[in-house]
Order: C-alpha cells, then sequence, then structure tokens
C-alpha cells in the first residue's frame, strides 16, 4: 500500500484498468502510469490507449497485459514470424522497423535523463543507426533439443514458461543456420538418437550450436550433449557430412551439469576443421567452438567505424582495450595507433587476441590476462599511460576501479562501447563529475526487432 498526496492506492492482482502508454521500457515493454504508479505491459506501444489486466504486483511497479487496444499506435505492424508471441526471443516486431530505430534512441535519453544532468540540448545524441535489412542477421544459434511426442525438436522455451517452442525457421537467423538446425534434426530423428529429457535428466542430445561464416559461408556445428558417448556417432558424422557439405566444423561438447549454461568444459572434434574462417572488412579471424564473436558482423563493421570515428587517431596515441575478447575493436584501430595494449580475464580470448593480432603483423600490439582494474595500475606504476581508453564492459558496467583509473590518467579521449545504456549513463555520471565531457552518443541497432540497443559514447577531457 501506497500513499499519493493523501490517496491511498493500491493494485490489486487480476484489476483492469485502462492505461495511455507513454514510452518504452528498457526491455521493450510498454509503460503507463496509474494514479502515479508505473505499469509494465509487453506488447504495447507509445501513444496507444489500452485495457490492461494487472498480471503481477511489486513494491515499485505493477505488470500487466493488454486486454483490449482501444487507440492503437499508427506504428503497429503485423509480426511477420509465425510464433513471435510465443516465442520471446524478439520484443518488438509488432512495432514498424524505423520506429523501432527512434524508440530505441528515446531508450538512451531516457537512461540519461534519469541518471546524469544532461538533458535536452546538453545531450548529445544522434538517431540509432539502423539495418537496410533488418532480417536474417545473426550468425549464431543455440537451440535445446527435446521432444514433442516421438518427434525431435529443437528451440527456446517460451516466455515466462519451461516449455520448449520449436523454431524451424527463425526470421532473425542466418539462413544457414536454420538450415543446418532443421537437418541435424531429422537426422537425429531418423538415427532415433538419445535426446535429453530435463525434468528426468536421461538423454544425450542437449542443445545444436551452429554459427556461419558471413564472408565464408562456412558452418561450424556443435552438438552439446549430457554424456561423453554419442550414440550411433561414426553414422551421424556421415549423415551429417552428406547432407550438409558446407558444414566444415562438427564438434561435441560435453555438458552433463544441472545448469543453464549452454558450454560445458570439454570439447571434442569430431570432424573437418577444429575452426571455421570470418573475416570483418579486411581483418581475418578463426572462430573455434566457445570463442566470443559479435552476432550481427553486418552492423558490427558500423559500430567498429563509429569506434574509429570516435578514437580520433591520428598514429601517434597509445591505446588501451579493456575489456578486450578475442581483440576484435582493438585491431580494427591497430593501424591508426603507436602501441595497443588489451586485456581480458579469458584466457582463452587472449590467447585469441594476441594470434590475431600476429596473423596480421600487428606487432604492436599486446594483450594480457587480468582484470582492467588490476592490469592498468600496475601499467601506470611502469610508466606506461594511454591517451585513449576503448571500453566495452559486460551489461554490469564498467569497474568502479577502473572508472577510477580512467579518471586518475585522464586520458584524451575515452570511447565506451555499451550494451545498456542505464549502466552507461552512470559511469558516465561519474566521468562528467571527474571534469570529461560528452561529445557524442551514437545508438547503433545491432540486434533488430529486440529490445538490445548499442551505444558508442565519446568522452574528452
Amino acid at each position: 500500500m501506497k500513499k499519493v498526496k493523501n490517496e491511498t492506492v493500491l493494485i490489486k492482482k487480476g484489476q483492469e484498468f485502462p492505461l495511455t502508454i507513454k514510452r518504452l521500457g528498457i526491455n521493450g515493454e510498454g509503460v503507463g502510469y496509474y494514479k502515479r504508479q508505473v505499469v509494465f505491459v509487453p506488447g504495447a506501444l507509445p501513444g496507444e490507449e489500452v485495457v490492461v489486466t494487472v498480471t503481477d504486483v511489486k513494491e515499485k511497479f505493477s505488470e500487466a497485459k493488454i486486454k483490449k487496444i482501444r487507440v492503437k499506435s499508427k506504428d503497429r505492424v503485423k509480426p511477420p514470424c509465425p510464433i513471435y508471441e510465443q516465442c520471446g526471443g524478439c520484443q518488438l516486431q509488432h512495432l514498424d522497423y524505423q520506429a523501432q530505430l527512434r524508440e530505441k534512441q528515446d531508450i538512451v535519453r531516457q537512461a540519461f535523463e534519469r541518471h546524469t544532468k544532461l538533458v535536452g540540448e546538453n545531450l548529445p545524441l544522434k538517431q540509432t543507426i539502423g539495418m537496410e535489412d533488418p532480417w536474417n542477421y545473426r550468425n549464431k544459434s543455440q537451440l535445446q533439443v527435446g521432444k514433442q511426442k516421438e518427434e525431435v525438436i529443437a528451440g527456446l522455451y517460451g516466455m515466462n514458461s519451461h516449455q520448449l517452442i520449436d523454431i524451424s525457421e527463425c526470421m532473425i537467423q542466418h539462413p544457414s543456420t536454420n538450415k543446418v538446425t532443421q537437418t541435424v534434426k531429422e537426422i537425429l530423428q531418423d538415427l532415433n538418437i538419445s535426446i535429453y529429457d530435463e525434468r528426468k535428466r536421461k538423454g544425450v542430445v542437449r542443445t545444436i550450436v551452429t554459427r556461419v561464416g558471413f564472408k565464408t559461408g562456412d558452418v561450424q556445428l556443435v552438438l552439446i550433449t549430457a554424456t561423453k558417448e554419442l550414440p550411433r556417432k561414426e553414422l551421424v558424422i556421415e549423415q551429417i557430412t552428406q547432407r550438409l557439405p558446407e558444414v566444415k566444423s562438427i564438434l561435441q561438447n560435453i555438458n552433463g551439469r544441472k545448469t543453464s549454461l549452454i558450454f560445458g568444459d570439454e570439447t571434442v572434434h569430431l570432424h573437418g576443421e577444429e575452426v571455421i574462417q570470418e573475416a570483418l572488412g579486411d581483418l581475418q579471424f578463426e572462430l573455434s567452438a566457445r570463442a566470443f564473436f559479435q552476432l550481427n558482423p553486418i552492423q558490427t563493421v558500423k559500430l567498429y567505424d563509429e569506434v574509429k570515428e570516435a578514437a580520433e587517431l591520428t598514429g601517434n596515441e597509445k591505446v588501451v582495450d579493456a575489456y578486450c575478447g578475442v581483440g576484435t575493436i582493438g585491431l580494427w584501430l591497430a593501424p591508426n595507433v603507436k602501441e595497443l595494449r588489451g586485456m581480458d580475464v579469458i584466457a582463452e580470448s587472449i590467447e585469441d587476441a594476441n594470434r590475431n593480432a600476429k596473423r596480421h603483423g600487428f606487432n604492436h600490439a599486446h594483450y594480457v590476462v587480468g582484470k582492467a582494474e588490476d592490469v592498468l595500475p600496475k601499467w601506470l606504476k611502469e610508466g606506461w599511460r594511454p591517451d585513449v581508453f576503448v571500453v566495452d564492459p559486460p551489461r554490469t558496467g564498467c569497474d568502479r576501479k577502473l572508472l577510477e583509473a580512467m579518471i586518475k590518467v585522464k586520458p584524451k579521449r575515452i570511447v565506451y562501447v555499451s550494451c545498456n545504456p542505464s549502466t552507461l549513463a552512470k559511469d558516465v555520471d561519474q566521468l562528467v563529475k571527474a571534469g570529461f565531457v560528452v561529445e557524442n552518443l551514437q545508438p547503433v541497432d545491432m540486434f533488430p526487432h529486440t529490445a538490445h540497443v548499442e551505444v558508442v559514447a565519446q568522452l574528452s577531457i
């Protein structure tokens, strides 16, 4: 129970009331206010007048579902995917694509208005960079395998349920990943291969993972199994190679634990190459089964070009690539820097980063294992001071110690790549209070039809 201006407001589960949707939330849901209390409504769009039914009541907000749309948004469209509402993998297919780009810009604006003093004309926020064709852009799929009666299916768990939804033709996946997954399902069915049952914790094949090289067309297939033993293994491999010549790499990963993590610790090479080849611009990469690589190669080039522009490199700068992964961003910048140093906590990623640097002849690029907040102070003690920081942290944002280190160093520029506008805004607020100026905020739509938005922030001192 909450009092607002002497008026007692109590929202109850099951309650119905009319609501005007003011904006989109960070997860793509419509946001309205009932008696000054926030109500989140999945599927509702800004400007719509809806009648809703309350599904859940929290301390600071409520959740509701649409019962009726009284006034429909002019930007509402029919979702082309037949299982859009069951799947939950996309959140915005019912919103016109140009409107998606506008609303994603607004999500960034909201975050900065909430967490900083940068509002209105003081917020240098650009329009979202979108895709010419916002479909079939994902280069990787990870689909759980199950059985529907006697049929082998592969898909994702439905929204707020543990029901597996079969996804045969995902519209945001590259056609090759759809084709390979569908054919592997048929092979498992034809050969009567044991399928893992999560409730009983019995069976073998758990997940089908496919990744395609956009530039090469090569496909990597990983079968995640609950046991090391894969029944009729030779026959499975034979069928895959016969029916799917585009699959150049077949691996098995063993994960017998009760966990939401897809991959286990052990990977076995079954057939073909251990890696597949991919390219971003002029850079070539080898992708192993567990290597992180951006899921949308087309937009990644646009994103990295924005990073390069924001860095304003002359060829004389020392650059830090924090949270570097396999080194993709740093290597994109390497031809234009004097010295590049990067760090990441995952040892395999650092091995890949150093190998990628060597492969491209970037002898002035060096990568080390460790947390940025631990490694950077050591470099400073040794007298190495960077001119430009490039940071691409996880959704939780930059570690506090790293922010403190950047504030202490006072580099010419910080280029902050973020997948979470809220943590970006909070971190930027700390940097602004320390004297940095936000020059530009460039949203990039890496994942059309979902609520995600990437932002490149340029700060200077």
